[in-house]
């Protein structure tokens, strides 16, 4: 059983198409990398994945089950989304910010455990921001909150995490950390991952698979070798795209 399915899915945003007849599934131990220009409807399509928009056709399963089966809570539960920006609506610590990621796990009106507390307090650790955890987060960096984000997710510990740009306001260390962290610790646990990137070498560096959305009626879509290649990408980008391999990798960079 698929841990995220999409059955010929087709998604709009107002009057602009986004998809049609999309298929693919998410099997545990993937790691998928989306790809695609500015404005094509990445983050669109990970909404609907995430249960938060309604295809105009198709159907969203998570482990076999349609998504709009489930009740909210248990959803969280099962699947965890990055938005591509953080909002500070309220003025809260680190700390309580992390928790937050518990509360799919607590019963009705109950508080956060002892054991939560020092699971957040681990995630933070996880993600070099223990010195920060009684900190408000609006004095935080933009790097600071993506940082936390990630860590608010590692303590909601869903199977299926969906990522709208990871790597926002990451400088190329934290990047490569941080991805190596999620990477692993979502594939040990059995389960999946689907990211937005505009990096490709990214995707060539941490996923199993890629999804290129190249116009509406055309997405390309199966195991990373097969599917990044100078051909897809020219097609992708419209641009010129170079390649060079070492050491056993293939790098992409414009030309």
């Amino acid at each position: 059983m698929s841990l995220l399915e999409a059955r010929s899915v087709s998604v709009s945003a107002g009057n602009k198409l986004i998809c049609t007849g999309m298929d693919f599934q998410l099997e545990r131990d993937e790691c998928w990398g989306i790809l695609g220009t500015n404005g094509v409807g990445k983050t669109t399509l990970l909404h609907v994945l995430a249960g938060l928009k309604n295809p105009d056709q198709g159907d969203i399963l998570v482990n076999g089950r349609m998504i709009g089966g489930y009740q909210r809570k248990a959803l969280a539960r099962q699947v965890g989304i990055l938005f591509q920006d953080s909002h500070d609506s309220f003025p809260v610590t680190a700390l309580d910010t992390v928790l937050t990621g518990r509360h799919p796990h607590l019963p009705f009106w109950a508080l956060e455990s002892a054991d939560d507390i020092a699971m957040s307090m681990q995630a933070l650790e996880q993600v070099s921001l223990s010195a920060t955890a009684h900190r408000m987060v609006n004095t935080l960096s933009g790097g600071e909150r993506r940082r936390l984000s990630l860590a608010t997710l590692l303590v909601q510990g869903p199977e299926i995490w969906l990522l709208d740009e990871p790597t926002n306001h990451l400088d190329v260390h934290q990047q490569i950390v941080l991805l190596d962290l999620i990477v692993k610790k979502v594939i040990n646990t059995g389960g999946g991952i689907m990211m937005v990137l505009h990096d490709v070498n990214l995707v060539t560096r941490f996923c199993t698979h890629a999804l290129l959305m190249v116009d509406p009626d055309t997405w390309i879509c199966g195991p990373v070798a097969d599917v990044i290649t100078v051909a897809n990408l020219q097609a992708l980008y419209r641009h010129s795209i170079g390649m060079i391999e070492s050491g056993g990798n293939r790098y992409f960079y414009p030309t």
